[in-house]
């Protein structure tokens, strides 16, 4: 099979496309043919290894020192089941599926074999494998930090950093909660944000929104504490009595299999939709993991794996 090979940390150059063997499903396994995924901001922190020295260190013990030990990176698919392992009983061969594997990898490639039990689930039909394979990340993370955050009806909630994978998804979820959601984000995607359901939009190059007299039940930084920090700074200010700001990186996310269901659900209904900002074909890969590096990308970039 073809397949995507990051042969040490380092840029995007150090990916390369190769022919590997197909891997065969193993007890309660199913193997699926990939037909989309998508570059994430953790992919391109893995290939890069762009972390301060003590992260960095660990970084390396977890993933392999040199190169990740599991050489195929992509943590998000969409596709179809391929083969089924011994007592491999939840998914049929044919039937579509996308999802999210954080730990296993290997979705740059054309197949890949999962656990069944794992982050799959039946792909809505109504959405294209590239758009399914944009919901997972962002969708996952951000239900997880607005269930952690205790959202609810009626609260005011600030998304900073709205235009991004996780930014989209949780401005759409928050008012699917019944929160009235204010979007922060660049001049050139004021009217994307406002489209997915926020009620003001504040660009962030020309307005700082502790400056503004509204306060918040909840400041969800959508972008990780690194690129937000000067932005946030005074971010406790506009909270309200009892309000919190949380961040991507608080805490490891505990996501779950019945989550991506209802994301499937909501997306079958029209209630989230995907954000794509380009697909590229897999063999594009690298100039994929340069454009996300550049850290404008409006949603996600989806990977064609056809």
């Amino acid at each position: 099979m073809k397949a995507v090979v990051c042969t040490r940390y380092g840029p995007p150059e150090v990916l390369r496309v190769e022919e590997l063997a197909t891997p065969v499903p193993r007890k309660n396994e199913v193997r699926i043919r990939i037909l989309a995924t998508a570059v994430t901001s953790s992919d391109c922190y893995v290939r890069g290894l762009n972390l301060n020295l003590a992260y960095r260190m660990m970084a390396r013990l977890a993933l392999g020192w040199n190169a990740p030990r599991q050489p195929v990176l992509g943590m998000v698919l969409s596709g179809e089941v391929d083969s089924v392992g011994p007592d491999a009983t939840s998914f049929e061969v044919g039937q579509p599926v996308f999802g999210f594997n954080p730990r296993r990898f290997g979705t740059y490639a054309q197949y890949v074999c999962w656990p069944e039990d794992g982050l799959l689930a039946t792909r809505p039909a109504n959405l294209t494998d590239e758009e399914a394979a944009a919901i997972p990340y962002g969708g996952l993370l951000a239900l997880h930090f607005l269930r952690k955050a205790d959202v609810r009806a009626g609260q005011r909630i600030l998304v900073y950093g709205a235009s991004g994978a996780v930014g989209t998804s949780a401005v759409q979820l928050a008012r699917h909660f019944g929160a009235q959601v204010t979007g922060v984000c660049s001049t050139a995607n004021l009217d994307l944000v406002g489209s997915l359901g926020a009620t003001t939009v504040i660009d962030y190059t020309r307005e700082d929104f502790t400056d503004r007299a509204e306060r918040y039940d909840l400041i969800f930084d959508t972008v990780g504490k690194r690129k937000s920090a000067a932005g946030l700074r005074q971010c406790r200010r506009v909270l309200a009595p009892g309000g919190v700001c949380v961040s991507v990186d608080d805490g490891t996310p505990k996501l779950r299999r019945e989550d991506l269901v209802l994301l499937a659900e909501l997306a079958a209904r029209g209630e989230i939709k995907p954000v794509i900002d380009r697909i590229y074909a897999l063999d594009d890969i690298v100039d994929a993991h340069r454009y996300v590096d550049n850290g404008h990308k409006r949603g996600n970039v989806a990977i064609t794996v056809r």
